[in-house]
């Protein structure tokens, strides 16, 4: 079967991904906060980025390799970091890391994910980054980094948004509880995915190892409560200097929108800035990402990384056009699990590589630097 024919588009991978996944698992991963209107805004701002197509520049054939933080990347894209990701799709932090890694491609484990850093060390290829929900409790701070450090990542994201819990009531109206309980209801859900059903049965109903392993002795586990949250803290500038001083590889702070932070992260010590809104899923008044990303790139020199509504090769390019070193994706890695399982993630790099190609032929762009000189005033 030539999956280009049957899944060209990362559309095409959502809808199958969501005719596998059990609706409450859906909903976790689709959904936003409030009325949802910050991930439509991402969406309709990337839709407003045009490009000035360019003629007769003979046969070429797109450069779309990249340089990020010292290293070179085929690909100017990555694998973001999504919470609990082995609930959307068994064993997905374990198939996500070993496809970026055949890929050649940064892949981001996050501190509430199903499995730890030491779970990925033999599958995590050399650009594992390593995202960082911060610890309240200094000691477990450093814990968590030597652990990081020791599996093989070499890169630190602290996400700075996430300051209270979102409400996420689409995901709440779910039934959807952390840790995950299988009711009736759910139960039901799941006998309707047979797939998803018998990988969960063999690698067990996911829950946020890592947290789970200091939530011990530290809080009482019969907690409604989130764990992350329990054991966590709003961060402020001192905890980012104390991070900088304990963490002696790159330094990416995740969730900046206001250029008036660029130049102070920099001094700080960041190694890069990520333009994100947490998809919409935190505060549903906030800019989109690519809407928010010509002023920070106006306000620093600093490496930026965007992610935000992000659906294929031509939104990548629009990012890119617009001042983003790189681009970050986490649903759609998800849809290509859920909708091909192994094979999915190698077809969405291919999806994603050829359509960039493809509009750069349009644009008559040879690299990705030349991508800006194409932008049609908006």
């Amino acid at each position: 079967m030539d999956l280009h024919q049957r899944y060209p588009a990362v559309s095409d991978l959502k809808s199958r991904a969501r005719a596998r996944i059990p609706h409450f698992v859906w909903e976790y991963l689709d959904s936003a906060t409030g009325t949802e209107a910050t991930q439509r805004r991402n969406r309709t701002d990337l839709d407003r980025v045009l490009f000035r197509p360019s003629i007769l520049h003979g046969e070429m054939t797109a450069d779309l390799s990249t340089r990020l933080m010292g290293k070179d990347f085929p690909l100017p894209f990555g694998v973001a970091p999504v919470g609990m990701s082995g609930l959307i799709w068994p064993d997905a932090e374990r198939r996500l890391a070993r496809a970026a890694a055949a890929a050649g491609l940064p892949y981001c484990l996050s501190t509430v994910a199903s499995r730890t850093p030491e779970d990925l060390a033999t599958v995590l290829g050399d650009h594992g980054w390593f995202q960082l929900y911060p610890p309240r409790d200094p000691e477990i701070r450093k814990d968590m980094l030597n652990r990081a450090r020791a599996a093989g990542f070499g890169a630190l994201i602290l996400t700075v948004d996430v300051p209270v819990a979102s409400r996420r009531e689409r995901q709440t109206r779910s039934g959807l509880t952390q840790p995950p309980r299988l009711t009736p209801r759910l139960l039901a859900q799941v006998a309707r995915r047979p797939a998803w059903a018998l990988g969960t049965l063999k690698h067990g109903m996911p829950r946020m190892r890592l947290m789970d392993g200091y939530a011990e002795n530290k809080v009482s586990l019969s907690s409604t409560a989130h764990i992350g949250y329990l054991l966590r803290t709003s961060p402020d500038w001192d905890y980012l200097r104390a991070l900088r001083d304990a963490w002696d590889g790159p330094l990416i702070v995740k969730g900046v929108l206001n250029a008036d932070d660029a130049a102070r992260l920099q001094d700080e010590g960041a190694d890069a800035i990520w333009v994100s809104n947490h998809a919409g899923r935190q505060f549903d008044a906030a800019p989109s990402t690519i809407a928010a990303l010509p002023a920070l790139r106006a306000a620093t020199t600093l490496p930026l990384i965007l992610d935000g509504g992000i659906e294929g090769g031509l939104d990548i390019l629009r990012a890119l056009a617009l001042g983003a070193d790189f681009v970050m994706l986490g649903r759609a890695w998800h849809y290509a699990l859920g909708a091909l399982g192994d094979a999915g993630p190698a077809h969405l790099v291919e999806i994603l590589a050829r359509d960039m190609a493809a509009n750069m032929g349009q644009l008559g762009a040879g690299r990705l630097s030349d991508l800006p000189g194409r932008l049609l005033s908006r």
